[in-house]
């Protein structure tokens, strides 16, 4: 899923298609295989039996792409989404308990964008390490969100949703009023996964 996700980035903004300027060597070198490469999921073709009236049969063929947004970059290049990639799926290794969960991307996506786009080379070389260490301490604190057995309880996504619309209620009973009358609950405006 990281490999699917990933590739979505943000795509009003071409930047995660774009090479990075600081690829991992071994990787744009050739010497070691792409991550998207290793976990890249295919399918089976199948084909549909379809029996027409008395003994006859017909074999069709349905065959569902779904469109990539970004595609690999050539060898001695790597794109920003692979990086980020690459990062998501280390967290994930490191991290079995909670592992990869939809909707981190959304997360990694801008710390890894402010970090690759810093003016200062010396600053975007690392930035590979420094959206890692980021991401990896902001999932310490908001864990629990993506952690779905926790859903339900005070400090799972769901709570969090609660405490938001009692603190709208606190603050402008007039908007609370508004977004009860519509049922417009929290989840349709609290977060976003695209």
């Amino acid at each position: 899923m990281v490999d699917k996700d990933v590739r979505r980035l943000c795509p009003d903004i071409s930047f995660f298609s774009q090479r990075s300027l600081y690829p991992l060597s071994g990787i744009a070198s050739g010497k070691y295989d792409r991550l998207h490469h290793r976990v890249q999921q295919k399918s089976l073709s199948s084909q549909t039996l379809e029996r027409r009236g008395l003994g006859i049969s017909k074999l069709s063929v349905n065959r569902k792409k779904a469109p990539e947004d970004y595609a690999p970059l050539g060898t001695g290049e790597e794109a920003h989404w692979e990086v980020v990639e690459r990062i998501l799926f280390i967290y994930a290794k490191l991290n079995p308990g909670q592992s990869y969960v939809q909707g981190m991307n959304e997360i990694i996506g801008p710390i890894y964008y402010v970090f690759a786009s810093d003016p200062n080379p010396e600053w975007t070389k690392y930035a590979e390490a420094d959206t890692f260490f980021c991401f990896t301490n902001l999932m310490s604190d908001i864990r629990d969100f993506f952690i779905k057995t926790l859903d339900e309880s005070e400090t799972g996504i769901n709570g969090m949703m609660l405490k938001l619309m009692n603190r709208i209620k606190g603050y402008d009973s007039e908007i609370y009023s508004v977004l009860e009358t519509q049922g417009l609950r929290p989840q349709y405006f609290s977060f976003s996964y695209k």
